[in-house]
């Protein structure tokens, strides 16, 4: 009797279990066929009820995303954290930041004669003669190989120019250098899918010519795209993909312009700050290249270094923002959301839209359409993207080291090998491990290298007197006025 009458007391009280198993081991015990109360109206059941299976709200299992506070409670961390080392670094280096120094290194070339500003005036060059060839073409002046060869021979030509006066004028700054390296890149890319858009549109009106009976009419409509507006449009709009009609917004809308431009400012000026304040004085505490350094001293690059690399991507989303609204431009999807990748595939996939959509349209389909497998086209357009971005980098800086191309390979490796073990959070972790890691300490490698060529190259060390090694540090390194 005494069993059966607490068979039935748990029964009444198992409201709290969700788990299959308690409700089996309950149900199996006899009750009894009068139940005068239910379970919910129990007096006590609130009372001798307070457990049932759940797991804890950070655990794998748990379906809990509300992590907000925890994101806040991080960042207060980080906050205050590299406050003390800006703290610490004022202490011992005083104040460096000086906004003229960087505009006279970007600027006052050779007594204001200005190479890098009349290296990107010459660009137009290229784009004039993209757009001649295309109207020859139009009006049946050149075959369609023909005028692709020129546009080819046109593009070479456009992508050896720079390189060749950045090579051989010393009076280019390097601040100037990288600017008109990445400006003929960025036209390169652009002329190439303004050739070949316009090459696709010919076919598609030559397939319709057929059947379409108003042949002039279509003709002059196509024509119409073939002008001085329509391509300086699309070489000034945040694009690298060229179509005819892009879409576009109503009106500018001059408190979003507004907005991005002092973004703007503000990012360039944390940036300015953080190289001065922080970088500089770690270069110039360096001797050594980057490779012979020790653990110590290259460790203590990656906080600047990432630092640096998340606001040029703040920087990046404010200029094409800027660019966008300026110009009307409607398609703004330039990133996605990169920072929850968990693969490095699809951190690749989302970090450079405008990039992604170019390789995919114009390398990767025309590989797969010469019967290159997926696969190998993939790796092709990867392989690509590195030493583009290889050259980039080294070429401005004169120098080649392959520590970019080498860095993206490895992350290559990391992708095939280590992406199907690490889900997840932890796919997460990895990737923005190979961030920290990856190619922006590559980059800060070359800029290293370079700083100490150029000081050595400048300042070489005294061999005098034990009164002269006094001074070296105020000889040596520019000191702030």
């Amino acid at each position: 009797m005494l069993d059966s009458e607490m068979a039935v007391m748990r029964k009444r009280f198992s409201v709290c279990s969700s788990s299959s198993v308690e409700e089996d081991f309950y149900d199996s015990a006899p009750t009894s066929a009068a139940d005068p109360l239910s379970e919910q109206q129990h007096p006590y059941a609130s009372l001798l009820c307070c457990h049932r299976v759940q797991d804890s709200l950070l655990s794998s299992n748990s379906s809990f995303t509300g992590y907000r506070g925890i994101l806040n409670w991080i960042i207060i961390l980080l906050v205050l954290t590299h406050a003390h080392l800006f703290l610490e670094n004022f202490i011992q280096h005083g104040f460096l930041i000086d906004v003229k120094k960087v505009l006279e290194h970007l600027s006052l070339e050779n007594n204001c004669s200005w190479p890098s500003v009349n290296l990107i005036l010459a660009a137009n060059m290229f784009a004039l003669i993209a757009l001649l060839l295309e109207g020859c073409q139009e009006k049946g002046m050149l075959s369609p190989t023909s005028g692709h060869y020129l546009h080819l021979g046109n593009l070479g030509l456009l992508l050896l120019f720079p390189a060749a006066v950045i090579v051989h004028d010393t009076t280019i700054s390097t601040g100037g250098a990288f600017f008109s390296l990445w400006f003929y890149t960025v036209l390169g890319m652009k002329l190439y899918s303004y050739q070949e858009a316009n090459r696709w549109y010919r076919q598609a009106h030559s397939a319709d010519a057929e059947t379409d009976k108003n042949v002039s009419a279509t003709k002059k409509f196509h024509n119409e795209h073939l002008t001085f507006q329509d391509l300086y449009y699309f070489l000034l709009v945040p694009t690298l993909c060229y179509q005819r009609d892009f879409p576009c917004t109503p009106k500018v809308r001059i408190n979003k312009l507004l907005h991005r431009l002092l973004e703007m400012v503000i990012v360039i000026q944390i940036m300015v700050g953080i190289v001065q304040q922080w970088i500089e004085p770690i270069f110039q505490r360096s001797e050594n290249a980057f490779s012979s350094m020790d653990i110590t001293m290259r460790v203590e690059h990656l906080a600047p270094t990432h630092f640096l690399w998340l606001l040029f991507f703040f920087l990046s989303h404010s200029y094409l923002n800027f660019c966008a609204e300026l110009l009307r431009f409607g398609d703004r999807h330039f990133y996605g959301d990169w920072w929850n990748a968990t693969t490095l595939i699809i951190f690749w996939e989302n970090w450079n839209i405008p990039f992604q959509k170019w390789c995919h349209r114009h390398v990767y389909t025309q590989l797969v359409e010469k019967n290159v497998s997926p696969s190998q086209a993939e790796l092709l357009v990867f392989l690509m993207s590195a030493a583009l971005f290889e050259y980039m980098i080294a070429l401005p800086l004169h120098s080649c080291c392959l520590w970019i191309f080498l860095m993206m390979a490895f992350e290559l490796l990391v992708a095939v090998f280590l992406g199907g073990h690490f889900l997840g959070n932890y796919g997460n972790g990895l990737v923005w491990l190979c961030l920290l890691l990856g190619p922006p300490l590559a980059v800060t490698t070359y800029f290293h290298d370079h700083y100490i060529s150029c000081h050595h190259h400048h300042h070489p060390h005294p061999q005098s007197s034990s009164t002269s090694d006094h001074h070296l540090p105020s000889r040596v390194f520019p000191q702030p006025h």
